[in-house]
């Protein structure tokens, strides 16, 4: 078993669709072994998205993340950050494939509804950023 990092963004809580992906991520085989509600201040917001400063969206990501409450969260399961990729779909939900997260609640690839980690390596980092 293994563990990754998934936050519910702020499009997705606001939208009243927190319970369904939670569902969603449940019933496709992952356990939740940490979850919170928070809001992200523009510091923290910053620093989660470091890794995209100086790209064309950054202003706009960490904007986003600090416009209402996020849920972050600790899943496990087998291979579990290339399942919750699979899982949650493309970031582009227009290219998201029937049934996933991003096709099922996404707005655009901007409002996206759901983060999750890219590798075992950043997934660990994620989870001490919220879950230290």
């Amino acid at each position: 078993m293994s563990q990754t990092l998934a936050i519910i963004k702020p499009d997705a809580v606001s939208a009243g669709n927190a319970g369904n992906i939670l569902a969603l991520l449940e019933a496709s085989g992952f356990t939740v072994k940490a979850l919170r509600m928070t809001s992200l201040n523009a510091e923290q917001a910053g620093a989660f998205y470091a890794v995209h400063e100086g790209r064309p969206f950054y202003d706009e990501l960490v904007e986003f993340m600090m416009s209402g409450p996020v849920m972050p969260m600790v899943l496990e399961a087998e291979n579990a950050v290339p399942k919750l990729r699979e899982v949650i779909g493309a970031t582009d939900p227009a290219e998201a494939a029937d049934g996933t997260v991003r096709k099922l609640y996404a707005e655009s690839k901007g409002r996206n509804a759901i983060h999750a980690s890219d590798s075992d390596e950043n997934a660990a980092i994620e989870i001490d950023f919220f879950f230290s």
